[in-house]
């Protein structure tokens, strides 16, 4: 066990070594969404609540895990093709410890991303400052597992080429079924329904809710981080089992 976990721990201070390295990305990950969220809020919150900063720098905070999708399957494509996986995958290092590995190295930029929106946000409106910022901040690292998940799963099965129109989907699926840049009260009800049983929207509402306020405990926190946590949960599992299969065929 204690070898395992010092396995994890030297891969993740690799693959964090690796991030510094290419700033670029990093920079585009959180600089971006950043942009968007002060953007939006001076354009459009006199106009409607949606893009209130109460509502929409939590919003923000999901978008831009979203990019993480791109960014971790960046990372693994990359290393799929160089020397470095291929000396690992015959050393005694586990398909698991790959993962978490992984995992752990981009765990730090969400929570960036996650204190930095929260913080501007509450420049424009100090309301979002108090318990449930720090809440919601603690919350967002369990939507983060899901997309980083996703990008561990994406960049085991893609190539470094693929990998930006893959990862787009999530990135798409996250502006288009959360509901954050639109009210969903005029969707039809199969729409509606579809939001409620995928992550993006409880993801989103997790975050919203600790930062308006819980009405209904179950309704408005129990449920959508059972759903965003079952979601991450199954994911990385599916990454783990992807990753394996493409050590045995190394």
């Amino acid at each position: 066990m204690n070898k395992s976990i010092s396995r994890i721990f030297t891969l993740t201070k690799r693959n964090l070594k690796e991030i510094i390295r290419d700033p670029l990305s990093l920079i585009f990950t959180i600089l971006l969404p950043l942009f968007m969220e002060i953007l939006f809020y001076l354009i459009f919150h006199e106009m409607t609540a949606q893009f209130e900063m109460k509502y929409l720098a939590p919003g923000i905070v999901v978008f831009s895990q979203s990019f993480l999708t791109l960014f971790t399957g960046l990372i693994i494509s990359v290393d799929r093709n160089t020397s470095f996986l291929t000396r690992l995958y015959v050393s005694k290092t586990k398909s698991y410890e790959f993962i978490f590995g992984y995992i752990l190295s981009v765990i730090p930029i969400a929570l960036v991303q996650s204190v930095l929106f929260f913080l501007v946000g509450g420049i424009f409106d100090a309301s979002i400052f108090g318990l449930g910022m720090v809440l919601a901040i603690l919350l967002s690292l369990v939507s983060s597992l899901f997309f980083i998940g996703v990008g561990i799963l994406f960049g085991s099965i893609c190539n470094e080429k693929s990998i930006g129109g893959v990862s787009s989907i999530i990135i798409t699926g996250q502006s288009v079924l959360s509901g954050m840049w639109f009210p969903t009260e005029g969707l039809n009800q199969g729409m509606i329904t579809l939001m409620k049983v995928l992550p993006f929207k409880n993801a989103t509402d997790l975050m919203q809710n600790m930062i308006v306020g819980i009405d209904d405990v179950f309704k408005d926190f129990l449920l959508p981080l059972i759903i965003v946590l079952a979601y991450s949960v199954v994911i990385i599992i599916i990454a783990i089992l992807a990753f394996r299969s493409k050590m045995k065929e190394k």
